[in-house]
């Protein structure tokens, strides 16, 4: 009576396919990601992911960071990335090979270039914040 039944699993197998390969053209490099608002709440929270680069956006990844008075976030290398700090409150320094630090606090941006190793430390008696945003550069 229903002589085509045979078929019913091979149809479902390929629609499962084609409905796995349409979610990863959806997310493929070089779709243009859609503009938005990203609300910064950052209260109780020492990190807040603000982009996480594909489909948030193209490159760039990013972050909202609350360091206590004398935290770090831990010494790290930018590899392949550029990094921009953006001061939002309090005052801190990021520590940088050789014992060299550049001073962090409101109204200043801070720029790490790819292949550097850094830390970020809170020097101050208030809490520390501030967004990164890094974007792959090879």
């Amino acid at each position: 009576m229903f002589p085509n039944l045979r078929f019913i699993p091979l149809v479902i197998l390929a629609s499962l396919f084609l409905a796995c390969l349409a979610s990863t053209w959806a997310q493929a490099p070089g779709a243009k990601p859609e503009p938005k608002v990203i609300m910064l709440d950052t209260e109780g929270k020492e990190y807040v992911r603000l982009l996480g680069g594909p489909p948030d956006s193209i490159i760039m990844r990013s972050g909202a960071v609350t360091l206590q008075p004398g935290k770090t976030v831990g010494k790290h290398n930018t590899e392949s990335y550029e990094e921009l700090v953006i001061m939002l409150e309090g005052e801190g320094s990021m520590i940088l090979s050789e014992n060299k630090q550049l001073e962090m606090r409101v109204g200043t941006v801070l720029y790490c270039p790819p292949d550097t190793e850094h830390d970020v430390k809170n020097t101050g008696s208030t809490p520390l914040r501030y967004i990164y945003v890094v974007a792959k550069t090879r």
